[in-house]
């Protein structure tokens, strides 16, 4: 075994200056000094002994004499990861302190120590575990729960900040060493939080880290959003409702085993209701509500919106949100960062528009990221309960008329077909303005009905329904029929007969699996997700929902208003439905089978927030 590192007892145990460590690290300076130090410091009890053995004062005579081989190893001893493990943080002040001049003394010194310093300040950036063995098992395993942590944390950044004012580089050497401690995301998430927590508080002091940090954090929370899908969470949610339902109705038969009614509490929780059953979204949603606080927190100076600070943030976060955001398909929850940061003022929220409708319309882009940014448009113009109907309008515009542009240039041309590969772009657009449509329709005709139908007419939403590229064949069918059915409505277009022919159209996938060969229907070839969906994540939807517009779900009259008496075809084959994805459920309302996208429109009662999926065809038929 390794003989001790430094005898040392810390001062406020009998400790030794700050400056003599200074001059040991110095290359000959100071050496006389260090000796006149003999007495009050190397001569105190324990004496300072090297693991190669001497004393640190023989070191320093043999130094000046010339003898340079020890000294060397003396150094080198001192970047052992030992002298960096002491338990300083919960000693008295004055150990504290003195340790943190130390630190600062010994990075100033020799800036070879910098980096093991910064890790070892890293390193306790989360709870230390607490390990119980039996023999040479480990029979426990948890994050120590100590009071004095807050204390703790803010020691270390106290730490970086007293380093960083010695090595004014810091900033550089400390990122490198914040990405490789980032704890694995199936940590605890007492872990996560803890560290995520301290990543955001040095954001604050090294603000030269800020869009470095933030990007790791996003990077993070959206490893934890692609494996937590809103039907798990909702699934989980449901049936741990379920189970706490069932258990409730035998409370008292078997109420024997406290553990299991702990347990029991815990799941239902009454004493901690934000919890999410689903682990991955218990993490996600803490983290990402503990991102949507600092944002908040960053924009907001006395109640006050700093429009500076607020500029800053949005650069960084957009930037970060078309590295990581925009090429991520189906994320669920992490993109509402920039939903909540636009709500803060209506300038960033057409600035963030205007920014995914240069991507939509840039050709140069590739396809899967301008239909990325076609579905964040036609999302966001419906969800955001800030952004004002002339707004609104403004984008409807630009949408159309660049989908009319679109068409004028595919009359003459040789790809006038429907065809998602050629023109996905031109589709996200399409599915951008009806989706937006059918949020927006009722405030759009409100006040004045004559002028609102002017408005609408004046989009000419026939040209782009006929067109030969056919967007009611690609676009999801949950929301084509419900923009079929409020147009024809208002006689601004008339759909069904596109429908019904695109349907006879539709043409079955058949694949061969284990348990036999199964008929499926492609419901959605654009691939389509609408990024803005509702927020499942308990915590999380507590910032969104007051600037968020749910799905308001038709009443009976209005859903009267549409449905309209179909002359349906005669079936003379079973199997034909089902070819056509089609169930019939009633004489008036036919469902359609949705895909795994669909289900993101559906209404269920554990859901709220999307149009439900219906096929209404039209009398005329």
């Amino acid at each position: 075994m390794a003989a001790p590192l430094l005898h040392t007892r810390l001062p406020g145990d009998a400790s030794a200056p700050a400056s003599a460590v200074k001059s040991l690290g110095a290359s000959g300076t100071g050496i006389s000094d260090m000796l006149a130090l003999e007495n009050d410091f190397f001569n105190s009890p324990p004496r300072k002994t090297v693991r190669f053995g001497g004393t640190v004062t023989e070191v320093l005579l043999k130094y000046k004499k010339g003898e340079t081989s020890d000294f060397e190893l003396l150094k080198n001893q001192l970047s052992d990861p030992d002298i960096k493990r002491l338990p300083w943080l919960n000693r008295s002040k004055t150990v504290v302190e003195e340790y943190l001049a130390f630190l600062g003394n010994l990075v100033s010194a020799q800036t070879v120590f910098l980096r093991p310093c910064l890790s070892m300040i890293a390193s306790h950036f989360v709870p230390p575990r607490v390990i119980i063995k039996e023999g040479d098992v480990d029979v426990s395993d948890s994050d120590d729960e100590d009071e004095n942590l807050p204390a703790n944390f803010d020691t270390c950044h106290r730490a970086l900040q007293i380093i960083a004012r010695y090595v004014p580089s810091t900033p550089w050497f400390l990122m490198p060493i914040l990405v490789e401690k980032f704890p694995f995301v199936r940590k605890s998430e007492r872990t996560l939080e803890c560290y995520v927590h301290n990543l955001l508080r040095i954001s604050v002091y090294f603000p030269t880290l800020r869009h470095e940090i933030l990007e790791l954090i996003i990077e993070k929370l959206l490893k934890l959003d692609v494996n937590a899908s809103r039907q798990d969470i909702e699934d989980a949610e449901e049936t741990a409702a379920q189970t706490c339902v069932g258990t409730d109705s035998t409370e008292g038969l078997f109420n024997m085993d406290e553990d299991e009614e702990t347990e029991r509490e815990t799941v239902a929780g009454p004493e901690r209701p934000d919890q999410m059953v689903h682990p991955v979204a218990e993490r996600l949603d803490i983290l990402l509500s503990l991102l949507l606080s600092y944002i908040k927190d960053v924009c907001y100076v006395d109640g006050k919106i700093d429009n500076n600070k607020t500029k800053d943030l949005y650069r960084d976060l957009i930037n970060i949100f078309d590295k990581l955001l925009l090429p991520t398909h189906a994320s669920c929850h992490v993109q509402f960062f920039m939903f909540y940061l636009c709500s803060f003022k209506l300038g960033f929220a057409e600035a963030f528009l205007e920014h995914l409708w240069k991507k939509l319309q840039d050709p140069n882009n590739p396809a899967i990221i301008r239909q990325a940014a076609g579905n964040y448009i036609g999302s966001f113009l419906a969800r955001a309960k800030f952004i004002p109907l002339i707004t609104v309008k403004s984008c409807l515009d630009l949408l159309v008329n660049w989908l009319h542009m679109y068409l004028n240039n595919q009359d003459s041309g040789t790809k006038a077909f429907c065809d998602v590969a050629l023109h996905g772009p031109f589709y996200a657009a399409c599915q951008a303005v009806f989706y937006t449509f059918v949020f927006r329709h009722k405030q759009l005709l409100s006040g004045n009905l004559k002028e609102g139908l002017r408005y609408l007419q004046g989009l000419n939403f026939e040209r782009i329904v006929m067109s030969q590229l056919n967007p009611l064949k690609i676009c999801l069918p949950s929301v084509v029929n419900f923009f079929a059915a409020i147009t024809n409505k208002y006689q601004l277009v008339f759909c069904y007969t596109i429908i019904e022919r695109n349907n006879r159209q539709m043409l079955p996938v058949i694949r061969n699996t284990a348990g036999g060969d199964s008929v499926q229907t492609c419901t959605n070839p654009l691939d389509t997700f609408f990024p803005f969906d509702p927020c499942v994540l308990k915590r999380s939807k507590k910032f969104i929902d007051p600037v968020y517009q749910i799905w308001e779900d038709m009443s009976a009259e209005e859903l009267q208003e549409f449905k309209k008496p179909i002359k349906k075809e005669t079936v003379e084959d079973e199997d034909d439905d089902f070819l056509k994805g089609e169930v019939a459920q009633n004489d008036t309302v036919i469902g359609i089978t949705p895909s795994s996208f669909d289900t993101h429109f559906q209404s269920p009662s554990s859901s709220v927030g999307s149009p439900p999926v219906l096929y209404m065809p039209d009398q005329s038929l």
